[in-house]
Formats: structure tokens, sequence, C-alpha cells
């Protein structure tokens, strides 16, 4: 069992005409995802890669069932798309949409937890289980099938470390790139819950970098609630006060977010902290073994 998708879940794309909304449907397609629908207001009547296509989420909705979007529509009208597609009571929103106003994904994440949608993003690469489905946009070929989950707030990283356990023979049973903040609707804390409660997952990788606290929210979960093996990866270490990583969200300021009080607070939770992509290898390798298998 993967989390937050499964065989059966089925998905509306947003922006499904443009340019990323039709790679990714293509890429996604290709996965095994079942895409239902799509929509672009004015493009109604329309199809992409034999997907119809509609003007408005509640006009998709009277002929088609989805639990899930996912969203490709640019930041000005990224709000009053999600919540168009909250609206029509999805389980699922990957919001991959980057450089949003914070404001405006203040009030998406706030009108997600309102009407129980798990809202994934802004900025993420969203989700994938391998051999099931994807709802995102993670390269199929990195990943395979296998009994370890993987959160990432870097996209990038989670395709890097999917492909490097696969290589080893490791396959994850879902891999989820939560965005690079500086907020989030699912947390790295959320990711970890999920898998902790998710029978076929028997070993978690949490990657972190600097920047904010989720990391130490995460770590303070696993140290109350988590039995599984956790092995963790946090990138910048060595970044410079005041720079930025690269995301919103990874920027130290002062003593806060660095890498060190993550490295603390994960060793401290009873997490396995190392300090490369081969060390990672090892240890979640050395942790099934523990389990009987890969």
């Amino acid at each position: 069992m993967a989390i937050l998708i499964d065989p059966n879940t089925r998905v509306l794309v947003q922006a499904i005409t443009g340019k990323s909304g039709q790679i990714q449907t293509k890429a996604m397609l290709d996965a095994g995802t079942k895409i239902v629908s799509g929509v672009t207001p004015g493009k109604g009547g329309q199809e992409v890669l034999g997907i119809p296509v509609y003007n408005y989420v509640s006009e998709a909705k009277q002929h088609h069932d989805f639990d899930a979007v996912i969203s490709f529509v640019p930041p000005a009208g990224a709000k009053d798309s999600c919540i168009e597609a909250i609206d029509a009571g999805i389980s699922l929103l990957v919001l991959t949409t980057e450089e949003m106003a914070l404001q405006d994904v203040v009030e998406v994440i706030a009108y997600a937890k309102a009407h129980g949608t798990t809202l994934v993003g802004p900025g993420c690469a969203g989700v994938i289980a391998p051999s099931i489905s994807k709802v995102g946009a993670h390269p199929v070929r990195f990943f395979r099938p296998g009994r370890v989950g993987i959160v990432s707030k870097s996209g990038a990283l989670s395709y890097e470390i999917g492909k490097t356990l696969s290589d080893a023979g490791i396959g994850q049973s879902s891999v989820v790139a939560i965005g690079g903040g500086p907020l989030w609707g699912f947390t790295q804390r959320d990711a970890v819950e999920r898998y902790a409660q998710d029978p076929d997952t028997d070993v978690i990788v949490l990657l972190g970098e600097i920047g904010g606290s989720s990391e130490e929210d995460a770590a303070a979960y696993i140290k109350a609630h988590v039995t599984k093996p956790v092995v963790s990866l946090i990138v910048g270490r060595h970044a410079p006060a005041g720079k930025s990583l690269g995301h919103a969200g990874a920027i130290v300021s002062g003593n806060t977010g660095t890498a060190a009080t993550k490295i603390q607070a994960l060793t401290d939770a009873g997490a396995t902290v190392v300090s490369s992509p081969t060390a990672l290898v090892e240890a979640v390798k050395a942790e099934l073994s523990k389990k009987g298998g890969a």
C-alpha cells in the first residue's frame, strides 16, 4: 500500500493544455496514472492525449469521478483554481505552482484543511508509488517498487536518492516531494506519520535541508510515536547564514534552521543521520537486512 495514492486514484489535471500540463500528463499516463479529465478555462471541448478538457472543475465533475487534482496553473490564478478543485470534494491536491504570493498560499492551505483535502505543495514534485501510479513529476525510471518510504522537500533530491537506492536494488513504497517552502500543506511530519502507519513501509527516509523547523517537527513526532527505523540526510550543512540554498525556505538566519539543529533533533529522536547518499544507502540496507529484504 502506498501513501496518498493507490491504483484506484483518479486524477483531474488543471491547465492540462499548457506545455507543462501536456508533458506531465503524458508522463503520468505512461506511469499508469488514471487521468480522467482536464481543465483549462476557454479550452473546453478539446482533448489532450485522449483526455477530455473542460472549462471548469465543476463541469468536469458532472461527467467524471475523480478524487485527486494536480495543478499546473500559473501563480496569478493558482489560488482560485485550488479553491475550485477543493470545492469538488477531492481528497488530494498536488500543487506544483512555484512563486505564489505567500498570502495566497496561506489561504489555500487553510481552505484545504477546512475541507479535508490533503494539499501537497506548493512548488512540489508530488508523489509517486513505483509501478502503481504517480501524481507529479518524478521520473519513473529512477524508482522501483519496494519497502522504503521517502519524504523530501526537494524534488531533485528525491529523484537522486530514489535512483541511488534503486541502483543498489532497494525499492520504494512511495516517494513524496513536498516543495521548497517556506509554507507547506503536507509536511515532513505528516509523511512520517503516514509511513509509520503503512504496513508496506519498513524504513522511512527523511531528506531535509537548512531553513525552517519542518525537520525538527518531524523529529519530535518520531521521538514520541515512531518505532520504524528512520534514516535522514540533511543537505546544506556548509551554506553561509543568510544565503538561500535555492528554495524559498532553505535559508539560515542566526541559530534557526541550521543543519546542526536539525541533525541534533533527529539524532535525539533515534534517527540515523548520514552525510552522503552513499552512506544513506548503506544505512537503509542495514535496516532492511534486519527485516529480511529490500
